[in-house]
């Protein structure tokens, strides 16, 4: 808001310039803020490879024989999520000059 005279500030023929402290009063906004809620990833998911060996038995005393054979079992671990709150402004604070009455107290008009 610009004033360009005392005249504008509503005191007529005061010669306080412009904003007349007794015509208008800062008033100042705090600034608003908010907290938002986000879902954020804490691990990504993997895959994890357990092996396992062959297994042998000797069935008779010169002979060994393979029981089982060699394998891979594949564990699947999902990614971790988790909630993190943070806070954004969303108004900066301002301050602007209200009217506090109609007449100049200093000079009367």
């Amino acid at each position: 808001m610009s004033m360009t005279g005392a005249a504008s500030a509503g005191c007529y023929n005061c010669y306080t310039p412009p904003p007349c402290t007794t015509c208008y009063q800062q008033q100042y906004v705090a600034p608003q803020y908010r907290t938002v809620d986000e879902t954020v990833m804490v691990s990504p998911g993997s895959v994890v490879a357990h092996r396992t060996p062959a297994q042998y038995r000797t069935v008779m005393v010169p002979q060994t024989v393979m029981v089982a054979p060699p394998s891979v079992q594949y564990e699947r671990i999902p990614p971790q999520y988790a909630t993190r709150q943070r806070v954004e402004m969303v108004s900066p604070g301002y301050s602007y000059y209200a009217p506090v009455q109609m007449g100049c107290a200093s000079c009367g008009y």
